[in-house]
């Protein structure tokens, strides 16, 4: 079976750990900032693990 190519746009947006997790920011935390409550903004900041089946495609299309 051919190698497959590293797809160029999840790979700038996803982080990979030592322990294998992906990691990705949260979505809404860009703009529109003011009518959100200071405590849902912080959550924003946090990243976000991929489990499941999003974490497999997202895994493929990293070519792993």
């Amino acid at each position: 079976m051919p190698k497959l190519k590293t797809h160029k746009g999840t790979a700038k947006r996803i982080k990979k750990t030592s322990s294998g997790k992906l990691l990705r920011r949260r979505p809404y935390g860009n703009h529109f900032l003011s009518k959100k409550r200071a405590s849902r903004k912080r959550g924003y900041s946090k990243e976000y693990e991929l489990t499941g089946k999003a974490q497999k495609s997202v895994k493929r299309q990293l070519g792993e």
